[in-house]
């Protein structure tokens, strides 16, 4: 018979783990220096090496941003560079992409199962759902349909999301405290329906990239599920390897 021998992890992996937990509990904001490796160490009884692999490891996630001669901060949405970690639609023509999130719809509903084993919450739990046009130098490239757990963004409206002038993550960021950290993302051909077709500006029948989201905040929390519709005439999607 089989036994479940216990799982080892490298003191790094536990002292990165302790990080996160102080990033989750709000210890150090997006923006923010986090104390020195030589300060960590002392606070977690461990070598500045092993605290430094630790940090190395959060940096090549993008939660931690070292800064030559700076020290190493929080990473933030409000940062500009930070839109296109999400946001992975190049011209074709080689030029530069400005988006403009353009709220449709801001409503309260009850999580249906999808929603609920996306969001992680029981069934019938509150909800809030966005839908808006993302707009690209001024024309409409993306339908988003976003369900979000509504005790995570209390409060969240219709006028506010007009009112925010960022993007929507950095809204989540100042005003709700949420950072998303990381995604997970399903892509699929799709035709335009008439009405998408129209909102899009293409052709009935068009091929559109069906993006499906998941986006998790500190500990691997998932506060997004995402549904967006993404017109590739004259915009292609990234996706960098490593």
């Amino acid at each position: 018979m089989a036994h479940n021998s216990p799982t080892f992890s490298p003191l790094y992996r536990q002292i990165k783990d302790l990080i996160v937990r102080a990033l989750d509990a709000g210890e150090w904001l997006p923006g923010q220096a986090i104390p020195s490796e030589q300060v960590l160490a002392a606070r977690f009884g461990v070598s500045q090496g092993t605290v430094r692999k630790a940090v190395d490891e959060l940096a090549a996630e993008n939660i931690l941003i070292r800064r030559q001669g700076k020290g190493t901060f929080v990473s933030s949405h409000q940062d500009p560079r930070a839109v296109f970690r999400f946001l992975r639609l190049k011209a074709i023509s080689g030029g530069p992409v400005l988006p403009k999130s353009q709220p449709l719809e801001c409503m309260r509903a009850k999580a249906g199962q999808e929603a609920a084993r996306n969001l992680g919450v029981g069934p019938g739990s509150p909800i809030v759902i966005v839908r808006r046009v993302l707009r690209l130098d001024g024309k409409p490239v993306v339908i988003d349909e976003m369900y979000l757990a509504a005790e995570v963004f209390p409060g969240l409206s219709l006028e506010m999301l007009r009112d925010w002038h960022g993007s929507l993550y950095s809204l989540f960021e100042s005003r709700f405290g949420v950072r998303m950290v990381r995604a997970t993302e399903k892509l699929r051909a799709v035709a335009a329906e008439k009405t998408v077709a129209e909102m899009l500006d293409v052709r009935e029948g068009t091929p559109l990239l069906s993006v499906e989201r998941v986006a998790y905040t500190y500990g691997d929390k998932p506060v997004e599920w995402r549904r967006g519709l993404y017109s590739t005439a004259e915009h292609y999607y990234v996706n960098e390897l490593s």
